[in-house]
């Protein structure tokens, strides 16, 4: 007859709770100098594999959504922005925008914070198992238009919508040729009502003909942006990085 504890750590491991399996013995043991029940060593132990599995799925998540590293809510300065856009912040710390599909946009002056506030989003989001995308707007438009050279851009897009929420950082910072255009309007067009875009931009709305150039591409395409969204106006924050250069000039 096998023995019951390895036979226990065989099935764990078969059924792939490796988290279980390695807190078994610990717990076993806290639950007999404590007298713990039946019921609660095995919720316990369903507790850390619960908690291993959300953890994993994290870092799974994390590494696929090319969130940057340390831009979190921790290391962003809050106080840095006006009580309205902190209020607004707030709100999106829940996710319920995602739900809802909901577009952000933060509109700011280089060194506004926007990206880094971009990617805390994301962060928060993973954190509560949100599927998420990072990417230079530059660097992903050049992706899509080499697809769309390829005939690949279907698959392409299929690829982008698996992620629940799609963070294009600097949307206006280099000026995009007509097939760049039509390739971003396109993912924009596609996200419409469906998914959520998180979007960062130097440029106001009155200047993102910059991008698309046609005036009636530009209409549709901040129509579909604005139409469900959360718009953060940081164009009055100063420039954080301006901010400590005369701080660090100052104390020199």
């Amino acid at each position: 007859m096998n023995n019951p504890r390895e036979e226990l750590l065989e099935t764990l491991r078969f059924l792939n709770l490796p988290a279980m399996s390695q807190a078994f013995e610990a717990t076993a043991l806290r639950a007999a100098k404590e007298s713990l029940s039946h019921e609660v060593f095995l919720l316990e132990l369903a507790r850390t594999e619960h908690a291993a599995k959300i953890q994993r799925r994290y870092e799974r998540l994390l590494k696929q959504s090319g969130v940057l590293f340390g831009k979190t809510f921790a290391t962003l300065e809050l106080k840095h922005y006006p009580p309205g856009i902190r209020q607004q912040i707030s709100l999106l710390q829940s996710g319920t925008f995602i739900k809802e599909a909901t577009n952000v946009i933060a509109v700011g002056r280089p060194g506004s914070g926007k990206s880094h506030l971009a990617c805390a989003l994301g962060h928060q989001l993973l954190e509560a198992g949100v599927t998420v995308y990072f990417a230079a707007t530059a660097t992903l438009v050049q992706r899509l238009l080499a697809a769309k050279r390829d005939l690949r851009l279907p698959q392409e897009m299929a690829k982008l919508d698996r992620f629940e929420c799609l963070i294009l950082d600097d949307i206006g910072y280099v000026q995009h040729d007509r097939d760049e255009m039509e390739v971003l309007f396109t993912l924009l067009a596609d996200r419409y009502e469906r998914k959520s875009v998180v979007i960062t931009t130097n440029l106001v709305f009155s200047e993102w003909d910059q991008i698309f150039k046609n005036p009636m591409t530009t209409l549709a395409a901040i129509d579909r942006v604005v139409h469900h969204s959360i718009v953060l106006d940081l164009m009055g924050v100063e420039s954080y990085r301006a901010k400590v250069a005369v701080a660090n000039k100052a104390a020199a």
